[in-house]
């Protein structure tokens, strides 16, 4: 077997077996294949793509290329991932709910992604804590207190990291078998049998299509399916930021704000937190959907969930007593004109953010946690003229009055009546 064999085949269109991408990658991760050969195939993977079978032998060819976790022991364990979206802070708070009705989540989170956020980048909002734990910290944390919120290790799915850098590198990173293998690598590698995925489709998320969207959730399914794990994966809303804030400070304030008090939390928010842990309960415990629901509304109306939020963060060495992080400057955003929200462009708003310092405009950049922005408003509401749309916080009053502007350009309104779009469009599911 030789690489340029396999360079040439996928090339020409043809499917490659398991153990020519077992090569490929066990060669690559240890250096034997370079960068210039691995960048050829992964061009021809692009442009020629990948069935369901070299998809799933991919994905199990880059978890096994390091270290993976063994929950045996837990069979009700789960993993969840979101693909990312512009205010969602729902792994803060549906964690906990699952960890407080029985299910054990090992979780590995990601940093923020261009306009989207990063749930780690939030965690670390947090005084003291650290997301940085060795896989023997997160089996032991997972026994001990029920849930883990880590960054991945150099250890687990390496090839996953070298690959994406190099992905990034050469314009193929918008590939949906390589996008598959990516996110399931990783979740393989963490070791639970049950994934819960959140796919988000609309202007802030980067799937902007019902139909990528839908094609991605399905893929994400069967690759699990595929690899021996049970999933469900839900398409959800992101054609307006989820809850009332972005930014890393301000997420971490109204999840915990949610937790204690769920009767006051901004609906959509609340309604997709309640059926993502339906599901992953369902899904983790062989049970309804509806006994799954009953089970996340009694862990928050109970204190449970927010218990199990205190004690992970606690675990992981966070001082909540010790405050959030808070903005020097706060501006309203008000509007001149009454009428309803129309819509809002959510990547927008998310790219201001950043633009303020609660994200990376590049790699090495430093966050700043306390910026961002505070919706009052959501799509479909009226408003009426000088009412408040939302509050940016920033460092200093000229970034703050520049964010107010470009914020109140991204909320557009019409003068008749709107109907908020849809919160989840579709769930897919195929268990084994």
């Amino acid at each position: 077997m030789h690489i340029l064999e396999i360079i040439a085949k996928k090339r020409d269109g043809a499917a490659l077996s398991a153990a020519e991408i077992t090569f490929f990658v066990d060669g690559y991760t240890r250096g034997a294949v370079p960068d210039y050969q691995a960048a050829a195939l992964l061009m021809a993977i692009y442009l020629q793509g990948m069935d369901g079978q070299e998809t799933a032998a991919l994905t199990a060819a880059m978890a096994g290329s390091g270290q993976q976790l063994d929950l045996s022991d837990l069979p009700q364990a789960l993993d969840k991932h979101s693909t990312g979206g512009v205010g969602d802070k729902t792994s803060l708070i549906v964690v906990p709910i699952l960890v407080a009705a029985g299910v054990p989540v090992c979780k590995m989170s990601g940093r923020g992604l261009g306009h989207t956020g990063g749930t780690l980048d939030k965690l670390e909002a947090i005084a003291g804590l650290s997301v940085a734990l060795s896989p023997e910290q997160m089996l032991a944390q997972v026994h001990s207190v029920g849930a883990c919120l880590a960054g991945q290790t150099e250890t687990l799915a390496p090839a996953d990291k070298k690959l994406y850098a190099l992905r990034d590198a050469t314009a193929t990173v918008a590939c949906l078998p390589l996008i598959v293998s990516s996110i399931l690598s990783k979740k393989l590698a963490g070791g639970a049998p049950s994934f819960l995925f959140d796919v988000k489709v609309g202007s802030g998320a980067l799937m902007k299509t019902q139909v990528e969207a839908l094609a991605l959730a399905e893929a994400l399914v069967a690759g699990s399916t595929a690899n021996g794990r049970r999933a469900v994966a839900l398409v959800t809303d992101m054609s307006q930021p989820l809850g009332r804030t972005i930014g890393n400070a301000l997420e971490v304030k109204e999840a915990l704000e949610l937790l204690v008090s769920p009767e006051s939390a901004e609906p959509r928010l609340l309604e997709l937190c309640l059926r993502l842990a339906a599901e992953g309960i369902s899904l983790a415990q062989g049970s309804s959907v509806e006994a799954g629901r009953e089970k996340a509304e009694s862990s928050l109306k109970s204190g449970a969930a927010r218990d199990k939020f205190q004690a992970i963060i606690a675990a992981q060495g966070g001082n909540l007593a010790l405050g959030l992080p808070e903005a020097p400057t706060v501006v309203p955003v008000t509007t001149s004109v009454a009428g309803t929200i129309q819509a809002m462009e959510t990547q927008a708003l998310g790219e201001l953010v950043v633009r303020l310092g609660g994200g990376r405009a590049t790699k090495d950049a430093q966050i700043d946690p306390a910026v961002g922005l505070e919706l009052h408003v959501a799509v479909g509401q009226r408003v009426e003229a000088g009412q408040t749309l939302a509050f940016v916080h920033a460092r200093n009053p000229e970034a703050a009055e520049q964010a107010a502007a470009t914020a109140r350009a991204a909320i557009s309104m019409t003068p008749a009546p709107q109907e908020a779009p849809p919160l989840i469009h579709q769930i897919v599911k195929l268990r084994v």
